[in-house]
Formats: C-alpha cells, sequence, structure tokens
C-alpha cells in the first residue's frame, strides 16, 4: 500500500508540472460550459432544444472533461514506458497492481477536482440563467462521476501500455471525438433514433453521459439510471482488471 502511495505522489507531482493538464483538464471544460450555455441562450424556445440547458449540459461536459483524464493517463504512462523510469521501479519489489493503483489514484484524483469545479461553474450558471439546478442532484452526479472517471482513467491506461508518446494522444484524440459524438454528448441520441441510436447504444460513452444526467435530475428509474450505472461499473471494473494483466505483459516482454 506504502508503494502505491508513493508513486501516487509521483504521478500527482507530474501532472501538477504539466501546463497542458490545467488547459485540457480544467480550462477547456469550463471553455466549453460557457459557450454552449451562451449557445443555448441563442436557441429559440420554440425549437425544444433543450441539451445545452444546464441541467442537460453540466452531465455532457463532466463526461467530456474525463476524456482527458484518458488522454493524460495513456501520455503519463506511454512517457513512463519510453524511459528507464518504469524498467528501474520494475526491478523493484513493486507489483503490477502497485502500478495501476498509482496511476489510477492520481488520476482519480485530479478527475475529482475537475468534477467539482465543473459542477460549481454549472451552478453559478444555473444562478445566472435561471435554471433549476438541485444541489442532491449535484451530489448524486459527483458520486456518479467516481465510476465513470475509473472507466476513462483504465481506457487511457490501456492505451498508454501498447501505443508510445507519438501514437498515444492520436489514439485518444480518435477516442475523443468518437465519444463525444456517440456519446451523446453534444446532441440528444435518443432523439435521433434509426442507426445512430443504435450505434450509440452499443457504446459505453452513451451510457456514462446518460447515468449523469439522470443523476442530475435524481431519475433512479431502470432504464435511465440503473442500467447505465451497472453497465459502467461493469466497464469500469473490467478495464481496470485489463490494464493490470496488459501492463503486467507489456513490462515483462519490454524486459526481455
Amino acid at each position: 500500500m506504502n508503494r502505491t502511495i508513493s508513486f501516487t505522489k509521483r504521478n500527482f507531482l507530474e501532472m501538477r508540472r504539466d501546463v497542458l493538464s490545467y488547459i485540457f483538464c480544467v480550462a477547456l471544460p469550463i471553455v466549453m460550459l460557457i459557450i454552449m450555455s451562451v449557445v443555448n441562450e441563442s436557441i429559440p424556445k420554440e425549437s425544444g432544444n433543450t441539451i445545452f440547458r444546464i441541467d442537460n449540459l453540466s452531465g455532457g461536459i463532466g463526461i467530456f472533461s474525463q476524456t482527458f483524464t484518458m488522454l493524460f493517463t495513456a501520455l503519463m504512462v506511454s512517457q513512463d514506458r519510453s524511459t528507464s523510469f518504469l524498467t528501474r521501479l520494475f526491478a523493484s519489489p513493486m507489483k503490477s497492481g502497485d502500478f495501476t493503483g498509482g496511476y489510477v489514484l492520481s488520476m482519480l484524483f485530479i478527475s475529482t477536482l475537475q468534477s467539482v469545479i465543473v459542477l460549481i461553474s454549472s451552478w453559478i450558471v444555473s444562478l445566472i440563467t435561471k435554471t433549476s439546478l438541485s444541489v442532491p442532484g449535484m451530489l448524486m452526479a459527483f458520486l456518479t462521476l467516481i465510476p465513470t472517471a475509473i472507466f476513462f482513467i483504465a481506457l487511457g491506461m490501456i492505451i498508454g501500455t501498447f501505443f508510445n508518446e507519438k501514437s498515444a494522444p492520436g489514439i485518444c484524440s480518435v477516442i475523443i471525438s468518437l465519444g463525444s459524438f456517440v456519446g451523446g454528448i453534444w446532441f440528444n441520441a435518443e432523439s435521433t433514433g434509426g442507426i445512430l441510436l443504435t450505434i450509440s447504444k452499443c457504446t459505453p460513452f452513451y451510457y456514462c453521459t446518460k447515468l449523469i444526467r439522470a443523476s442530475i435530475h435524481l431519475d433512479f428509474s431502470a432504464e435511465q439510471f440503473l442500467i447505465p450505472l451497472l453497465i459502467t461499473l461493469c466497464g469500469a471494473a473490467l478495464l481496470i482488471l485489463l490494464a493490470v494483466y496488459c501492463f503486467k505483459r507489456k513490462m515483462r516482454a519490454d524486459l526481455q
């Protein structure tokens, strides 16, 4: 446990030194929140489009911001693999679970701060736009943002395990774009229907976004909350186990 905590502290310090992490993990989600809120004010109410209304937008932005924790997790792991840092550590008593725990906990801490900032910013916007955004709903959203964060962090770790620091950002960019689109962050996936909705329902991003929005609205129905929660939890657990396994196998192969 002490080894995991020490490695967590090291990873957090590395992230804190990176200016880009502040820009993409904190500043960009807030900027998008403000821009989309301004766009929402320009949409005629007669259109019935509420996807950019703050009670719907805040959940989408929460998931959108977590895709960047995936990016920086992948970068950190791939950069560590490209140096002799992990090689030296792998010769130490540290196990694969210690490495995975160190990466996940450090990024989870950052993602938690990120979620707090997004939700507080959303609450401020709701006061300005006079839109109802309940405190219990935001607290519930904060709790459900934890398993979605683990999902994206584990995914980033897997990408960083198999790709180098030059390829990993490109792969993550594709996933960020894909997740934003099929996850229904910028549009109401249910209203589209047809093949697009079918594709969205085949991806975990759709259920992550749906879970957070249901949490904010305190909608605990099976379709809106329970099923997305189950899929998200299972996906996060599966990816964590896969990340530990893949990281262990890859590091052994690199040491040979």
